[in-house]
């Protein structure tokens, strides 16, 4: 009251002194104070209604998909980010009835692109899931990465370019006059936008339109500039092999032609390519024997009936010849024009029977191509019980272990197939044998040697380059050492705090890298029971790991939908690569370094160009989980193996050329050519490799489910 009083007062003495223009001054001021006050408390009504979220996007989505065909592409990119925090925000506050509505009604816009993310989301129905859900956790504590691009206009003459309206304009200019308050929120909060000239791509030609990045917007950037010797090691083992063989076929050369015969006599593979080799490996007691089947190719049934079938297999063998013989030089050549670079670690010396053993391997190696195929040995598991959570192959395909629920580890040696089975014996690390004997009545068992220490599950099992070592990993988040001579447990490595997804020995042996759920790859050396080092950065699990084949790196993959490259002497990360849509499962490195594959959960795989931290070309072929993947020796194939029970070959000479011929920076990425898919009956592919001599030996447990 006395403020109204003391208003009145003033008024009534501007009026008789006069002061006409005062008083309108003053009474404009009292009425915009008022509507103020008013607004006000409409606006503290409108922050507390559940409501504007479902207007704002509402809203936004009909201006998006109601916008030019030129911009639309890119402005659908901003939907997901705001649906995904409009809806958390609506639990956040309390309202789930709300949140719930909201959830399900806009759902379908995003069910294509998000649907296991979505899945995930729908469990969350309080504000205390959002704190306990670790996928809702990393979406509040980092941003989406957006790109849009810029439009350029060229008028007739050359020399003059105006700048047109691109997407990221109209954006602002559609928050502008809508007040859309809730929807600036979250783009403040939440969104980066990386603004680049060029035409839009759209969604389906451009991976990483849509990404989560960390705190800072320039992240990926910033370590994408950094410099990568992606070459190969000074004086390798296998090029001092390289060499010594070129002497040789020099020596040889005038002798060729007599010897050719004995020659294919010697190497299996003039006999056995393009075969399909199948192992049948029992893990459990079964009244039923064990056997080994193989399975020939329809070329070779052909061979054994008829002239027309003879002169086939002599083409056969010609053309065979040519790849294994000759033309081998030019494969090791392709590797060759890669740059040398000297290694960070101190690597360990190559026994003398082992660099022999490599040069009888080079000399028999066969060269790939698009137009000569590899032959696959597969190997299938029976009788696991759904107990088979990995595999994996020696490097020669002598030994294929698999790790099992029940926390053992179990190591088939393939030349003992069809022999007596014998006592298994392995030891644990405090120095007592545990053993595993097999009935008299089940006589002509092949044989398994049995590990046993963990005290979980087995996630991960790999040999060592010359297979005189595996390494296992473990829920109990611990990694062991086995000797396969000896059969014992040689050291139990512990470092990590939570189970470790995988374990991967480098190119040289002695060192390895592991990946875990701790969010953390570490680098390991078989002497030492601490990590050397400790790669932190990924937001959620790192699920694979590989190294690079000049041991100065190590990539790894991660649930966070990332691939990061790791400096194994300094630990940092030197490369991002984003671009997955869904976890990433298995990696591979090219043999000359520069090129490495990424396989995720949706059965997509990315080829990525190490130096520039592009991807050079997406693979889309695979139905499910991409679990494992393979590049041949001299890196014209990549293999492919996937839970859709299949494995695939590309071609990757013909890509990589390509590019290294033309500039394709603003073009579209080149997509490589599916050379061959290979279907199993009902087994899913585990684990790949590609031997010495460039055989394709791959593993997996049959499936009763799927067949």
């Amino acid at each position: 009251m006395e403020d109204e009083e003391m208003e009145k007062k003033v008024q009534q003495y501007l009026q008789r002194k006069g002061f006409r223009l005062t008083e309108l001054a003053l009474q404009e001021e009292r009425n915009r104070l008022s509507t103020s006050a008013i607004s006000d408390v409409t606006l503290a009504r409108s922050e507390n209604d559940p409501a504007r979220y479902h207007d704002g996007y509402s809203r936004l989505r009909t201006w998006a998909y109601s916008s030019l065909d030129q911009y639309k592409h890119e402005l659908l990119r901003i939907l997901y980010p705001v649906f995904i925090h409009s809806f958390m925000d609506l639990v956040a506050e309390g309202h789930m009835q709300e949140a719930r509505s909201f959830f399900h009604t806009f759902r379908e816009d995003h069910e294509v692109m998000h649907s296991r993310d979505l899945k995930k989301l729908e469990g969350v129905l309080s504000p205390s899931h959002l704190e306990e859900m670790e996928l809702a956790r990393s979406f509040r504590q980092n941003k989406f990465k957006i790109k849009l691009c810029e439009l350029y206009n060229t008028t007739p003459k050359p020399s003059s370019v105006k700048q047109v309206r691109y997407s990221y304009e109209l954006l602002l200019q559609y928050l502008q006059k809508t007040q859309a308050l809730v929807v600036l929120g979250v783009i403040n909060e939440h969104i980066t936008f990386e603004v680049s000239p060029g035409q839009p791509s759209l969604i389906s030609d451009d991976a990483d339109v849509v990404a989560l990045i960390g705190t800072s917007k320039d992240l990926a950037k910033q370590i994408n500039q950094k410099e990568v010797h992606w070459g190969l090691l000074e004086d390798s083992v296998e090029e001092r092999m390289e060499k010594a063989l070129a002497e040789s076929d020099k020596i040889e050369a005038e002798g060729k032609d007599a010897d050719a015969e004995d020659n294919k006599a010697r190497n299996p593979m003039f006999n056995y390519q393009n075969l399909l080799t199948l192992c049948i490996i029992y893990c459990c007691p079964s009244k039923y024997q064990p056997f080994f089947y193989l399975r020939e190719s329809e070329n070779k049934r052909n061979a054994e009936g008829g002239k027309q079938g003879a002169s086939l297999k002599k083409a056969k063998k010609d053309k065979l010849v040519g790849a294994t013989g000759k033309n081998v030089r030019t494969e090791t050549s392709m590797v060759s024009v890669a740059p040398r670079v000297k290694p960070e670690l101190t690597l360990p010396t190559t026994p003398v029977e082992v660099e022999q053993s490599i040069l009888e391997d080079l000399r028999n190696r066969a060269q790939l191509s698009s137009v000569a195929l590899p032959s696959v040995s597969f190997y299938t598991f029976l009788n696991t019980h759904n107990g088979l959570n990995c595999s994996s192959i020696s490097h020669d395909g002598s030994l294929v272990v698999g790790g099992f629920s029940d926390s053992s580890v179990k190591v088939w040696d393939m030349s003992k197939i069809g022999q007596p089975a014998r006592t298994s014996i392995s030891q644990g690390e405090n120095g007592s044998s545990q053993g595993e004997r097999i009935s008299t009545s089940d006589e002509g068992r092949r044989s398994y040697t049995l590990f046993q220490g963990h005290s979980g599950p087995v996630y991960s099992a790999a040999f060592s380059p010359f297979g005189d070592f595996l390494l296992s990993s473990s829920s109990d988040s611990t990694i062991r050492l086995w000797s396969t001579k000896l059969n014992a447990n040689l050291v139990c490595y512990k470092g990590h705090n939570y189970p470790v997804w995988d374990v991967q020995f480098s190119p040289v042996g002695h060192y390895f890298a592991s990946a875990s759920h701790d969010r953390t790859a570490r680098i390991w050396s078989m002497d030492k029971i601490q990590p050397l080092r400790i790669m932190a950065g990924h937001l959620s699990d790192v699920d694979c790991v590989q190294w690079h084949v000049n041991c100065n790196y190590i990539a790894t993959g991660s649930s966070d939908k990332t691939v990061r490259l790791w400096d194994v002497q300094t630990g940092e990360c030197i490369r991002m690569f984003i671009g997955h849509r869904s976890m990433v499962l298995s990696l591979a490195m090219s043999p000359d370094g520069r090129y490495m594959a990424s396989g995720d959960e949706d059965g997509a795989i990315m080829i990525w160009d190490l130096s520039t931290g592009r991807c050079v070309s997406p693979l889309l072929g695979h139905s499910s989980c991409v679990w494992t993947l393979a590049f041949s020796c001299e890196g014209a194939l990549l293999a492919s193996g996937s839970a859709d029970c299949t494995v695939k070959l590309w071609d990757v000479a013909s890509s990589t050329k390509t590019l290294k011929t033309e500039d394709t920076k603003t073009g579209s990425a080149n997509r490589l050519r599916l050379l061959k898919a290979l279907p199993t009956k009902s087994t899913p592919v585990y684990s790949l490799r590609f031997s010495r001599r460039n055989l394709l030996f791959a593993s997996g447990a049959l499936s009763l489910s799927s067949s």
